[in-house]
């Protein structure tokens, strides 16, 4: 049976194939080997972010299952602009990095796919912030899926729900969510939480910047550790053409 996929890594083996890493809702990370996936037909195809369908095979116990790739999204497209070739190169090396192969994580592969789509589509600045604020959510979406979520349901020093304590910024000892009037006199101490991952809307540019900084202070703690801490690089570099383009 075909599974639907997002190609987060390809990686070429031997003289012809190469190992490819897909996403997938139901199986999260999967690798496999692509016979052939080094070829003129087959390069088009394993780029990262594109969408497919993947039959896989298995091979002897304790080798890589091989795999038939076929194109279902074409999104190579995103590589010949600035902003989405970064946020591509960031996402996918992102999710291929951090993931354990073979956990489901449905919302993370409906989430990327979601923003990968926002992307191809957007035209001027107004849709590319859309895409920008999708990121940061993404972020946002990862840090709970790995164990490590923001608790954005109450207020840390009153208790009162987040509709009623108009939720503004995030400690970043607990990750539990304070509101504007509780957290103003400690305000220089604090994450700020912009609206928009709170109660969604319009992200400004100014939003989407300080949720960058938020989530980027829990990925850093807690996530890009070790040899997952290359992945900074990638993302400081989307944060910088993103600046430049607002």
């Amino acid at each position: 049976m075909d599974v639907a996929a997002i190609i987060v890594a390809v990686l070429p083996h031997g003289e012809h194939g190469a190992v490819v890493r897909f996403l997938s809702a139901d199986d999260g990370i999967v690798a496999a080997y692509v016979p052939g996936g080094r070829s003129r037909s087959q390069r088009p195809v394993l780029q990262p972010g594109n969408g497919v369908a993947v039959r896989l095979k298995a091979r002897s116990p304790g080798a890589l299952p091989t795999a038939a790739v076929e194109l279902t999204h074409a999104r190579t497209g995103l590589a010949t602009g600035r902003a989405t070739a970064a946020a591509l190169e960031y996402l996918t090396a992102l999710v291929a990095t951090v993931l354990d192969d073979g956990i489901a994580v449905p919302r993370l592969h409906a989430a990327l796919d979601a923003i990968l789509a926002a992307m191809a589509l957007a035209d001027g600045a107004e849709q590319a912030r859309v895409w920008h604020a999708g990121v940061v959510r993404f972020e946002l979406l990862l840090l709970a899926e790995l164990g490590f979520g923001l608790d954005l349901s109450t207020c840390a020093a009153t208790g009162l729900a987040a509709v009623d304590a108009d939720l503004a910024f995030v400690s970043p000892k607990s990750s539990h969510a304070v509101g504007r009037g509780a957290g103003a006199p400690y305000a220089s101490k604090l994450l700020a939480l912009p609206a928009f991952l709170v109660s969604g809307g319009v992200a400004t540019a100014s939003d989407i910047a300080a949720g960058f900084r938020t989530t980027g202070w829990f990925l850093e703690r807690d996530v890009l550790t070790a040899r997952a801490a290359a992945v900074l690089a990638a993302r400081a570099r989307l944060i910088t053409v993103i600046a430049r383009t607002q």
